[in-house]
């Protein structure tokens, strides 16, 4: 639904990653990244996302079937940027060890 139908300039390579869900339905948190994964660029995709969260929300409450459409909250999810930091790390530690 967001590559297709969210017309938003400032949503553009988002990666939907999880959801998290309330018990009661009420409220999901949506973990996104984006690329670039650069500050100004996950600012810009996160408002974009919170202005289209309303239209999503009505899309998802035709298309899915549940006694409540969940509120969606959309959160930058920096599981790749930590991924990235310690596979650099890796790549350091093994270098030193092939140095020695």
């Amino acid at each position: 639904m967001i590559r297709s139908e969210v017309k938003d300039p400032r949503v553009g390579l988002v990666t939907l990653t999880g959801v998290e869900l309330t018990p009661d339905y009420a409220v999901a948190r949506v973990f996104f990244t984006v690329l670039p994964d650069d500050d100004e660029t996950v600012a810009s995709t996160l408002d974009g996302l919170r202005h289209a969260a309303g239209f999503l929300r009505s899309q998802l409450g035709r298309r899915v079937r549940i006694h409540t459409t969940p509120e969606l909250r959309f959160v930058h999810d920096r599981s790749t940027e930590r991924g990235m930091q310690m596979s650099r790390l890796i790549d350091e530690a093994n270098a030193r060890q092939a140095d020695e």
